[in-house]
């Protein structure tokens, strides 16, 4: 996901700055140079980690909720409206591959229920922040859709593909609508980049201090756990030898199949045979039913996606396996 993200802030990047003239030699540089900074700032101050956050978020909502207003009002008389019509649909069942490429997007919900601790009434008010949270994105999403497709030719979104929502808000107002989305789409990735280093490394402790993982990874570097600079060499790894597109393939399919197992053991948790196994049943049925029809569709033209994300599914099980029959139990 690090690695998703990073690919994204080194795509959008060079349409802003130029660093050698050269857009891939930019969007390495920059997709690494990303990485390297929110790694420092995880190292100077974590307190600085939330506080980035914070802001960064809000003005990122600002920005795109202004987006979708003066975009709506756009598309009155835009010629490329017409491209909405049911007629430019393609099958359901590519508009479900579609929708399942993207999945990536919705990851970060789950960690709602990391804030249960620290939330008033968490019974009531944690559904409620998925209901609202989830259902206000997927609206906010469908309009900024709508509003791409509605204000560009479908060739000029081909050819923008990695930054085609600045490249829709080119026209409003003038090259400044283009640099404002381009800066939000920094700061959201760049946001995902720190948070999701924060809470990797730390995952990676915590594992180990449960003995699910070796005692090496509780080793403090730099007062930070080791599993910070770790994850950030193998994001640095994964951004600068694979493409864009398998790494949302992969990251997807690892998602759908998390997902997935997460609904099976809530529904062998679930008491009874009530309604309560009925919400879990269904989220394990359509999640596995998502990831077949995301790999049959995706296998003809995306072999490398589902080949890494096969490899790192099947890497994780050898490497829990080993560990729980070798080392699981010895250490203190």
């Amino acid at each position: 996901m690090l690695a998703l993200y990073a690919s994204a802030f080194g795509s959008y990047a060079p349409n802003l700055f130029t660093l050698t003239g050269n857009k891939m030699i930019d969007y390495h540089l920059c997709a690494s140079a990303i990485i390297v900074f929110a790694t420092f700032i995880n190292y100077y101050n974590v307190k600085v980690v939330g506080r980035i956050e914070a802001y960064v978020e809000f003005i990122k909502l600002i920005i795109l909720l202004a987006f979708t207003v003066i975009g709506a009002y756009g598309l009155v008389g835009n010629p490329n409206v017409s491209q909405l019509s049911g007629s430019n649909w393609v099958s359901p069942i590519k508009l479900v591959t579609g929708g399942m490429v993207i999945f990536v997007a919705y990851e970060g919900f789950e960690l709602i229920a990391n804030a249960a601790p620290d939330i008033e009434n968490p019974k009531r008010n944690i559904p409620r922040s998925y209901l609202y949270a989830v259902g206000f994105v997927m609206l906010l999403y469908i309009a900024i859709a709508m509003i791409t497709v509605g204000s560009l030719p479908f060739s000029r979104i081909a050819i923008s593909k990695d930054y085609a929502l600045a490249e829709a808000a080119k026209p409003m107002p003038g090259s400044t609508g283009f640099t404002i989305i381009t800066i939000a789409a920094l700061a959201s990735t760049f946001s995902a980049i720190n948070t999701s280093l924060f809470g990797g490394s730390r995952a990676n402790y915590e594992i180990s201090m449960h003995d699910e993982s070796p005692v090496a990874f509780r080793t403090l570097f730099w007062n930070q756990p080791v599993g910070l600079v770790i994850t950030a060499i193998l994001t640095l790894l994964l951004v600068n030898t694979i493409p864009l597109e398998n790494i949302s393939i992969a990251g997807s399919i690892n998602f759908l199949f998390i997902f997935s197992l997460v609904n099976f053991v809530r529904f062998r948790l679930a008491p009874g045979n009530g309604r309560e196994k009925i919400l879990p049943f269904c989220g394990v049925v359509l999640c596995l039913s998502a990831l077949v029809t995301l790999i049959i569709r995706q296998f003809a033209s995306d072999k490398l996606g589902i080949f890494i994300s096969a490899g790192i599914i099947l890497a994780c099980f050898l490497y829990e396996f080993a560990y729980k029959r070798i080392y699981a139990g010895k250490h203190p």
